[in-house]
């Protein structure tokens, strides 16, 4: 699958971060493995309205990488297509 690096990387390192690139209202929520301008690509179903969009993503990403809510952080870009994103696993201390 196309996030198995991160998710290796994240129970190596205790953290991990994506540069992604959001297109919402898909018709489902997805990592694509298509790569553009080095950023990976999320269609997300819901629309980018209020905050919407960026809910569907983290809770899609709660989901694969069986962390908690508060394990994710938009870390930059929260208003915007290309996002930075923290994925933090407490279980595991950074050397």
């Amino acid at each position: 699958m196309i996030l198995n690096k991160y998710k290796k990387d994240l129970v190596r390192d205790g953290e991990v971060y994506l540069h992604i690139k959001v297109k919402p209202s898909a018709s489902q929520t997805e990592a694509k493995e298509d790569r553009v301008g080095g950023f990976l690509v999320f269609d997300v179903k819901a629309p980018a309205d209020k905050g919407k969009a960026n809910l569907e993503l983290i809770k899609f990403l709660v989901k694969e990488f069986s962390v908690g809510k508060n394990n994710i952080k938009i870390v930059s870009g929260a208003k915007d297509k290309v996002k930075l994103i923290k994925i933090i696993n407490y279980g595991k201390r950074k050397k």
